[in-house]
C-alpha cells in the first residue's frame, strides 16, 4: 500500500482528502499540531524534527498547509497568510532532500485567486493573467518558493484550487446560513464569475494527479464553466426552498465585511478559471452543474 503525507491535513480540505485517499486504500498520515487520531504525527510547521522519517519511503507529499485568508488583512495577518504558506513550503522542500528515499510526487496548495478578477477572458494555465494585489502576490510567492527548491527525484504540482462545496466546510457553510437569514440575493452586481469544484471532484482531481506520473506543474482546480454570483445564489434558494433573498449591494459588502472580520474580495472577485490541463489529460468531472453539486451536498 501506498504511504501519502499530508501536511496541514487536520482542516476542511485534508479531511476529505484523507478519507478519499484511504476509501482508495492508501495509508494516508497527517502532520498537524495537535495529533488526536491514529495515524496523525506532530509538527509545529516551524522545524525539522521526528516527523521528517514519515517522508522517507512515502509515495506522496501533499501541502494543505496556510492560514485561512478569511480575515482582514492587517499587517499582522497578512505576515502570518505569507509565512504560513512560504515558509512551511520551504522547509518541507528541506525535508524531502533530507529522506534516503524521497517522496516521489509532493502536490503543492496554490490558489485560483493568481489570477486576475476577469469577467470575459478565460484564465486557463496556458495564457491566464496573474494579477499584482496582495492575495495574488501571495499567491506567486508561494508558487515561486515551491518550485524554486531543487527536489530533483521528485515530481512537482501546484493545485490553483477555486472555491470548494463541501458539506463540512468551504464556501457552502456560510452561503447556506446567510440564505436562510433572507440574504440569499446576487452579492454586489452578481455577475462576477464564480469558478467552484464539489469536493469529492477536488478529492478525485488529486488523486488523478498522484496516478498520472507524466503530469507535473500548475493545474487548476475548478469546473469547466464558471457560473455568476447571482446563478449561484439562485441555486442555494432553490435547494432551500426559500423564495426570496435580498441582495447586497457593494457598499453593504463592504460594511459587512468589515463588521465580521473578513475581506469583501471574497465574493465580489470575478473568478473566471478554466481547468484546461485537467481536460486536456482526461480528467472527467462528477459534478459540473451547480445545481446537481448543492442538492447533493444538502442531502
Amino acid at each position: 500500500m501506498k504511504k501519502i503525507i499530508i501536511a496541514g491535513g487536520s482542516g476542511f480540505l485534508g479531511q476529505v482528502l484523507k478519507k478519499h485517499l484511504t476509501d482508495k486504500h492508501y495509508i494516508v498520515k497527517t502532520l498537524t499540531r495537535i495529533p488526536k487520531n491514529e495515524n496523525d504525527v506532530f509538527w509545529n510547521a516551524k522545524d525539522l524534527g521526528n516527523w521528517t522519517e514519515e517522508l522517507n519511503k512515502s509515495y506522496a507529499l501533499i501541502n494543505l498547509t496556510g492560514k485561512s485568508v478569511d480575515c482582514r488583512y492587517t499587517e499582522a495577518n497578512k505576515r502570518e497568510i505569507y509565512n504560513s504558506r512560504i515558509n512551511t513550503t520551504h522547509l518541507l522542500g528541506l525535508a524531502v532532500n533530507l529522506c534516503e528515499i524521497p517522496p516521489k510526487v509532493w502536490i503543492n496548495s496554490s490558489t485560483a485567486t493568481i489570477y486576475e478578477d476577469s469577467y470575459d477572458k478565460l484564465q486557463t494555465e496556458y495564457d491566464g493573467n496573474i494579477g499584482d494585489d496582495f492575495s495574488m502576490n501571495i499567491a506567486k510567492s508561494w508558487e515561486e518558493s515551491f518550485y524554486k527548491i531543487d527536489n530533483p527525484n521528485t515530481r512537482k504540482i501546484a493545485i490553483r484550487t477555486s472555491i470548494v462545496m463541501g458539506k463540512n466546510g468551504g464556501a457552502l457553510k456560510p452561503l447556506k446560513a446567510i440564505t436562510k437569514l433572507g440574504l440569499g440575493g446576487k452579492q454586489g452586481t452578481g455577475k462576477q464569475k464564480v469558478s467552484w469544484i464539489h469536493e469529492l471532484d477536488f478529492a478525485r482531481a488529486v488523486k488523478f494527479l498522484l496516478d498520472n506520473e507524466e503530469l507535473e506543474g500548475n493545474f487548476n482546480l475548478s469546473v469547466e464553466n464558471p457560473i455568476d454570483n447571482e446563478t449561484l445564489m439562485k441555486s442555494l434558494r432553490k435547494n432551500l426552498n426559500i423564495p426570496f433573498g435580498l441582495s447586497q449591494p457593494i457598499w453593504l459588502i463592504q460594511l459587512g465585511a468589515k463588521m465580521i472580520g473578513t475581506e469583501p474580495e471574497l465574493v465580489l472577485k470575478s473568478r473566471n478559471v478554466i481547468p484546461k490541463r485537467l481536460i486536456d489529460n482526461g480528467f472527467k468531472f462528477k459534478f459540473t452543474k451547480i445545481d446537481d453539486a448543492i442538492t447533493d451536498l444538502f442531502e
